[in-house]
């Protein structure tokens, strides 16, 4: 007999519930598949049903659940883990599992058909690893665990290293996992029979065979290369044509090309240039020199005739090159005959683009150059034709070295997708950004426009990737259906596959790697996007030659030493007229060699001074004193020297806004070599420099120069002498700070920041006359208003100020390979903690403190970046991989604000300021953070976050440390105004949100809460007691200084930022 009784379940609940064996009494439950709703029964029995299983033949049971059918087909050793993708509405990346634990080698892996992913559980086994990633992983007992990142593992074989990509870090995993499904996705396939798994390539050759092992399949992976990846620099090697590796790695190195990842030089022969590039060995080649301007030198040459025409039916193509960029231009031609006409064409293009003319042509003594229409064509247009001799194909070595160069790439292209012959002329073709740069001769598919077919047509057509449109921007298809060449804006191009001439059909190469080609295609034209063109268009390669020369100089090769610059005229000319300058100054006299003192080398720097555009401004040659072989109280004493303050110079661009100053800029020219030094210093002659007949003598420095220990220190007190014989005041709180008061209310202010002079006040007379006469007492530039100076862009305008680091904040995100980043509304993310000892994977120190540097930099006019600069400075000695995480996504958020700044404009203002506190916000040491703010009305000019330097048992005394600290910059800004003739009779006020710790600074009677606070944090109280601060109360939500200590979420932060008076700032004229 069997007794059922009923129990309620709750909705969501599964009816899965697994069939126990047992007595009379035994438990058992119908299993139905679908989820139980809410409310429903669930039917329990007591007893055995009548049911036969048909395996043992015993009642009480069906043969699906039958143990005994069970227990004989478990396998012994099982490690068997099954991943599906699946979506919760809590989790974004959900895996489930069920495992059996089993211990095993860190370098044993098992092939897996279950598993969605390579899973590692050891972070030593990773070469690279991004600690961002993190999903969740699922396991059959409903315990849920964190991936810790994603990375390459790197496997050592015979041929050298080879990579496993996307492999999860689990370290709760047991063993680490191959997925089956991942390694087909990389196109091998694996066999499973004979006890063992058979894996192989896309060419069905053998990798490797796994013996099965306890019904399992292990494999040790540092013995066997299961999944090789070609490196990148192969793939971006055959993007541009088989170009030299050392060549593509110095276009990277040196950011001349965007988007590219780092190119490693890899020593492995590549067969498709072995069959294109193979040559003699070059001959010694004797030095030249290159064309200094536009279009000053351009060499040509006619190569052909080629065996095999192209499509168009041409058989030779020209070159034409520009000296100075080496810019090239090639068009195709039927017959030499058209040599004249496409020079025409040629000449009219360029200058009209470059608006300069052609000087001088360089070719062989080929007849379609020696023509007497195309003499007379040059010597109409003032054209020097230059012929090399006859037979001497080397005088003309540039464009004979480019026609190689062209050949060498058409080859390698055309054996790499083994295409016909008939194609050379498409394999040189127009070359556009890196990130739109395909294998030429790869399978592609490109879209069919709706109007060009039925709802029942295929949406895409199959053709052959055949490079660039020179005069649209799309890509050019070989139909293999039409034969014809279409350009189309959306495809996709599987760089991994060729078309097979012989056997018309796709096969696969080595790589792979297929991408969308019309996610990089944003601007393309959407009308026309498939349409018809001839094939080899008449000129490719045509980029604008604005853009071309405003990058010519982007690399500027510099001599190391004086044997290399003593062999090219400009850099002979510039050391001239350093010593020029040198010996014009009076600072230095030729007199024997001492006995008794030491005598200090020199050495030439050699720099190149570029123009905003990237073009070459001047050759600057410095003579520089080896001052690391000075001995301190021998050869020097102070070294010491003031520079200004940037809070100093943003008060003075502040008050310059605000009362509608101009603000000029003047730069000393060799300023330390106007230092007069004390000491009695000896040098060595400069290299090629040395007067002959005195060639045992020395130089004796009456004047510093660059390189000495003392030269600032000379420099600043030659300076500061000059200022005070003319009637100026050095303010007290800031040595660098200048003031004439010329009665009446006028006033000039001087700035010293080294070698530059930043000058402002209400007399332009006053202004023109103290240029004058500087420019009679030092050699000087006058630079006009300030618009550039450290870094920073200063656009002066009718309603006032705005200072940026637009350009500098650009070269941060360059430098650190984030140009192309994503940006992000906050610098920080809302409670995320970090910490010393966090257990994460050491970053690179070098990199991470450069990135601090940068961000500390960056907070010169970007108030927004100081709390996340301060907050990650705490980390500079040990930095881990989150830290640098972090410091990422400050880079992304300064992606997005990259042109934001400061906008001071005019206004009645008083000095006020904002203080305030987080608590106990550090994790390591649980001390608080200090933020505080000035401003005279409009943007902020004084700013500070910072850890304290003591813990605080509450809120209110880290509000109370905060103020006194605000309070000592309140009183020392008060002090450089009343410098500046603009002093402020009232307190300054500063707004605090916490009314007790206001309470406590200005009630000294509360002794019982403030006995244990050092000393020094009653400087509030004399403060307040003095007049010079009032701390008065504001509500949380009009605390501007919270952007300072702690990380807020984005619509705060964005509406504080505005406040502190950062943000774009749109021009509507040049400034």
């Amino acid at each position: 007999m069997v007794v059922c009784t009923s129990t309620k379940v709750r909705e969501g609940d599964k009816r899965i519930v697994r069939l126990k064996e047992g007595h009379v009494s035994g438990h058992y439950v119908v299993i139905v598949d679908d989820l139980v709703q809410s409310g429903d029964t669930l039917i329990e029995c007591q007893g055995k049903p009548q049911i036969q299983c048909n395996y043992c033949k015993r009642w009480g049971h069906r043969e699906k659940f039958c143990r005994l059918k069970q227990n004989q087909s478990q396998p012994q050793h099982a490690h068997q883990v099954n991943f599906t993708d699946e979506q919760s509405q809590h989790e974004d990346h959900l895996f489930m599992a069920s495992q059996e634990c089993s211990s095993a080698s860190k370098y044993v892996w098992y092939v897996d058909s279950g598993c969605m992913i390579h899973m590692a559980k050891e972070p030593s086994l990773f070469t690279s690893l991004d600690r961002a990633v993190r999903t969740k992983v699922k396991l059959g007992n409903g315990e849920i665990v964190q991936t810790e990142g994603k990375g390459t593992i790197s496997v050592h074989t015979s041929k050298g290293p080879k990579f496993i990509n996307d492999v999860l870090l689990i370290p709760d995993l047991d063993q680490n996992l191959l997925s089956v499904a991942q390694l087909m996705k990389k196109g091998y396939s694996l066999s499973f029979k004979n006890n063992g798994c058979v894996i192989m390539d896309s060419n069905d050759s053998e990798v490797v065979k796994v013996e099965m092992c306890g019904n399992s399949f292990p494999i040790s992976l540092n013995q066997t290369a299961l999944v090789s990846k070609h490196d990148d620099s192969t793939l971006w090697h055959k993007r541009y044509g088989h170009f030299n590796m050392n060549a593509l790695k110095f276009l990277q190195s040196h950011d001349m090309v965007k988007d590219m990842p780092p190119i490693n030089c890899i020593d492995d022969l590549c067969n498709a240039c072995q069959l294109g590039k193979m040559h003699r060995k070059s001959f010694q080649s004797a030095n030249g020199t290159r064309a200094r301007n536009k279009l000053e030198l351009v060499h040509t040459n006619l190569c052909g005739p080629m065996s095999i025409p192209s499509l168009s039916q041409n058989k030779y193509f020209i070159l034409f090159i520009d000296d100075l960029t080496r810019m090239t231009w090639v068009y195709f031609l039927t017959s030499k005959a058209h040599t004249f006409n496409v020079f025409k064409k040629f000449r009219a293009m360029v200058e009209s683009q470059s608006g300069c003319k052609i000087k001088m042509l360089r070719s062989d003594n080929g007849k379609e150059y020696t023509s007497n229409e195309f003499n007379k064509f040059c010597e109409d247009e003032g054209i020097v034709h230059q012929l090399t001799v006859s037979y001497t194909p080397e005088k003309n070595g540039v464009s004979e070295r480019k026609n190689r160069t062209v050949m060498e790439m058409a080859r390698c292209l055309i054996a790499e997708k083994k295409l016909p012959k008939s194609f050379w002329a498409e394999a040189i073709g127009v070359k556009p950004s890196a990130k739109h740069l395909k294998i030429f001769g790869s399978i592609c598919y490109a879209h069919v426009p709706a109007a060009k077919r039925s709802k029942l047509d295929d949406k895409a057509e199959m053709g052959i990737f055949w490079g660039y449109a020179s005069s649209s921007k799309g890509y050019r298809v070989y139909n293999l259906k039409t034969k014809q060449i279409v350009i189309s804006r959306d495809l996709d191009v599987d760089e991994n596959a060729y078309w097979n001439w012989e056997n018309n059909e796709v096969q696969n190469c080595e790589l792979k790697s297929t991408s969308s080609a019309s996610d990089n295609q944003q601007n393309a034209a959407n009308e026309d996007e498939y349409e018809i063109t001839e094939s080899d268009s008449p000129v490719l390669k045509t980029k604008s030659l604005a853009e071309i020369y405003e990058n010519c100089n982007f690399v500027v090769n510099e001599p190391s030493c004086f044997e290399e610059a003593s062999m090219l005229t400009e850099w002979k000319d510039a050391m001239k007229e350093e010593l020029l300058a040198i010996n014009k100054n009076g600072t230095w006299e030729l007199t024997p060699r001492p006995k008794d003192k030491n005598v200090i080398g020199v050495k030439w720097v050699y720099r190149t001074k570029l123009n905003p555009d990237g073009s070459i401004h001047k050759h600057k040659a410095r003579l520089v004193v080896k001052g690391y072989s000075q001995m301190a109280g021998v050869d020097y004493g102070d070294t010491f020297a003031s520079v200004a303050r940037h809070e100093t110079i943003r008060l003075i661009v502040a008050l310059s806004a605000q009362n509608g100053w101009k603000f000029f800029h003047l730069d000393v020219k060799s300023a330390f070599l106007n230092g007069v030094l004390q000491e009695e210093i000896y040098v060595e002659q400069p290299t090629g420099f040395i007067v002959s007949g005195h060639e045992d003598k020395v130089y004796r420095l009456y004047k510093a120069l660059y390189g000495l220990k003392q030269a600032p220190r000379a420099w600043y007190s030659r300076i500061d002498s000059h200022f005070l014989e003319n009637d100026f005041k050095r303010s007290q709180n800031e040595p660098t700070l200048y003031v004439k008061d010329y009665g009446n209310g006028k006033r000039l202010i001087v700035s010293l920041y080294v070698d530059d002079l930043l000058v402002t006040g209400d007399d332009i007379n006053a202004i023109n006359n103290f240029k004058k006469s500087m420019l009679q007492a030092f050699e000087m530039t006058d630079l006009g208003e300030m618009k550039y100076f450290l870094g920073m862009e200063l656009y002066q305008l009718d309603d006032g100020i705005f200072l940026s680091q637009r350009k500098y904040a650009n070269d941060v995100l360059k430098k650190f390979k984030l140009e192309s980043c994503k940006p992000v509304s906050t610098p920080l993310a809302v409670n995320e903690k970090l910490s010393k000892d966090d257990g994460d994977v050491k970053a690179d120190v070098t990199q991470y403190r450069s990135l601090i540097g940068c961000l500390l930099y960056l907070t010169a006019t970007r108030p927004d970046l100081m709390f996340s600069a301060s907050l990650l400075s705490r980390f500079r000695h040990s930095p881990s991989v989150t830290h640098f995480g972090v410091g990422k996504r400050v880079l992304r958020y300064i992606k997005g604000t990259s042109d934001f700044g400061i906008w001071y404009n005019k206004s009645d203002g008083k000095l006020e300021g904002f203080v305030d506190s987080d608590w106990a916000g550090s994790v390591d040491d649980s001390k608080s953070t200090t933020g505080y703010v000035f401003s005279l009305g409009s943007g902020v000019f004084s700013w500070n976050s910072k850890k304290q330097d003591v813990v605080a048992q509450s809120s209110a005394e880290a509000e109370y440390i905060a103020a006194a600290a605000a309070s000592n910059q309140a009183i020392w800004i008060k002090k450089v105004l009343t410098d500046l003739n603009h002093g402020q009779m009232e307190p300054i006020v500063l707004w605090c949100d916490n009314k007790s710790a206001i309470s406590i600074a200005k009630n000294p009677i509360q002794h019982g809460r403030t006995k244990h606070i050092n000393v020094k944090f009653h400087v509030i109280r004399e403060a307040e007691k003095n007049g010079d601060v009032q701390l008065m109360h504001c509500s949380s939500e009009e605390q501007l200084a919270d952007i300072l200590t702690k990380a807020l979420p984005s619509a705060k932060f964005m509406e504080l930022r505005s406040k502190l008076g950062v943000f774009k700032k749109f021009f509507k004229e040049e400034c």
